[in-house]
């Protein structure tokens, strides 16, 4: 690969639009902008229907839903009217928040970012925070992790930490997140899956084999974007996508599979998107832009100081470093990272990334960050900020036509996610694997991002490795002084569960 500093800087930019995005000098076209922008929107279209029916369906100590209607009645039923409204409210503010940042990545650090609201943020929030204090509470906390790291942006810190990286491990990260992306696309798919019953933690398909209609979708899928890539076609990745829905919106229309439910129940259903629907457009509801209380929860009598203080760290942490492992992951797979590993206009990226986790806040959806998705969208073709700005375009659409993009089922869009892993991985052939520091720490990286299911912990698990393996073979004075500070912290982070007493 040829690293962004040894690109023919001397192509002459044709206008001020290209000089911006820098276009030419990133070896690009418009064309390949929106192509590039359109695959990563369709790779991450998903979480407008995901993050509510996680937010959106969690009660807070009060028992009341993110709408701030009750979750359950008089008798203890779940109150589905309730429960439908939260979700709705959830999508529209999970659209909106991701279009406006996505925008934002585009515009200022012309870097090929989709942000949204972030998995496994979302579950914390909803399953850990949320259940000790009110939402408008919880979403407090958000803004305030949110403000953190910016300040540690402004003050130098977050670029000082990703810059004092060393290059193995960078190219670890990259690896790691292509073997992670993969495996989300296997499970999204339900090609690999979590057998009922039984002491094996995953299986291949349904008792080892391929049935049902979606998982012919993905077979399919796969096949399609292979032979298109080898024959040289461009926009293989999009074609993939669409051709694999339009087949999975047939298939459901002529046989009406329905959704694979979460006990289990109907196992060849879709597993996370039905392709049908019976509207185009929907109309949204911003109510919950705003709706935070910044200092309610330093007030709750069930919540210390310190436990307070616990789950913004935890936030903070695995947006901190979720962020890094997916900026370096996206500028390795698209040639952008300069001699030392880091992409242009560094300091922008963070800072979009931080105001995003804030705006998170603010719109009661999660925290937003960079999403591992775009790497899709780097594979087929993206280079600049341009196709940024195509896939916040696409999300700002879907706070109207919402029940046209839920009709992209997973299982379409897993197979673009398998082959970008594969295209990620080309680059563990640069890690030196007959020197110990530096093989192991990123052997350790790579897999436990999709062991763990966890880029943070991956990284981590990576950092701390590489630190003491130095240390005990003399080197120590070779490590960063910031290195040393993220491995402690990381050893605070996965040792959180200690403290639980505190949070109490």
């Amino acid at each position: 690969m040829t690293p962004m500093s040894t690109v023919d800087t001397e192509k002459s930019a044709t206008g001020p639009l290209d000089r911006w995005f820098e276009i030419t000098r990133r070896g690009s076209n418009p064309g390949r902008e929106v192509r590039g922008g359109l695959v990563t929107f369709l790779a991450m279209a998903y979480i407008i229907a995901l993050n509510p029916l996680i937010i959106g369906t969690a009660p807070d100590k009060d028992g009341n839903l993110i709408s701030g209607q009750p979750y359950l009645d008089a008798s203890g039923e779940v109150i589905g009217a309730n429960v439908g409204t939260s979700i709705a409210m959830v999508a529209a503010a999970t659209a909106l928040i991701a279009g406006v940042m996505t925008l934002l990545m585009g515009v200022v650090a012309r870097y090929p970012l989709g942000i949204a609201a972030g998995l496994g943020l979302n579950a914390l929030l909803a399953y850990v925070i949320a259940p000790q204090m009110t939402w408008p509470q919880a979403m407090g906390l958000v803004v305030w992790e949110g403000i953190i790291i910016a300040l540690l942006v402004l003050t130098g810190f977050r670029t000082a930490v990703f810059r004092a990286v060393p290059p193995t491990l960078r190219t670890a990260i990259a690896v790691g997140i292509g073997l992670f992306i993969t495996f989300v696309g296997l499970i999204n798919a339900g090609i690999v899956r979590k057998p009922a019953g039984s002491s094996v933690p995953v299986e291949f398909g349904i008792s080892g084999s391929l049935i049902g209609w979606p998982m012919l979708v993905f077979v399919i899928g796969l096949l399609l974007v292979t032979v298109l890539y080898a024959r040289n076609v461009k926009g293989a990745l999009l074609i993939s996508v669409i051709v694999a829905t339009a087949l999975a919106a047939i298939i459901e229309a002529v046989r009406k599979i329905g959704p694979m439910a979460p006990d289990g129940t109907n196992p060849t259903g879709w597993s996370l998107n039905v392709p049908a629907t019976d509207s185009v457009i929907a109309l949204p509801d911003f109510t919950l832009l705003g709706r935070v209380d910044m200092f309610g929860a330093f007030s709750q009598e069930n919540v210390t100081a310190i436990g307070i203080a616990m789950l913004i760290f935890a936030l903070l942490l695995a947006d901190f470093f979720d962020t890094m492992g997916t900026v370096v992951a996206v500028g390795a797979e698209g040639d952008l990272l300069d001699k030392e590993g880091n992409p242009p206009h560094l300091g922008s990226i963070l800072m979009v990334d931080s105001l995003s986790a804030a705006a998170g806040g603010l719109g009661s959806v999660s925290s937003n960050t960079a999403y591992v998705e775009s790497a899709s969208g780097v594979a087929a073709g993206a280079r600049t900020g341009i196709a940024s700005v195509i896939t916040g375009i696409g999300f700002l659409l879907a706070i109207f036509f919402s029940p046209l993009v839920n009709i992209v089922p997973s299982e379409a869009v897993a197979p673009v996610l398998v082959f970008v892993g594969f295209l990620m991985m080309s680059q563990v052939t640069s890690i030196n694997w007959d020197e110990l520091e530096d093989a192991l720490p990123a052997f350790l990286t790579i897999v436990m991002m999709p062991f763990a299911y966890s880029i943070t912990v991956g990284i981590g698990a990576g950092f701390i490795l590489y630190v003491v393996l130095k240390v005990v073979r003399g080197k120590a004075s070779k490590v960063h002084p910031l290195m040393y500070v993220v491995a402690i912290l990381f050893v605070f982070y996965f040792v959180q569960g200690v403290f639980s007493p505190l949070l109490s």
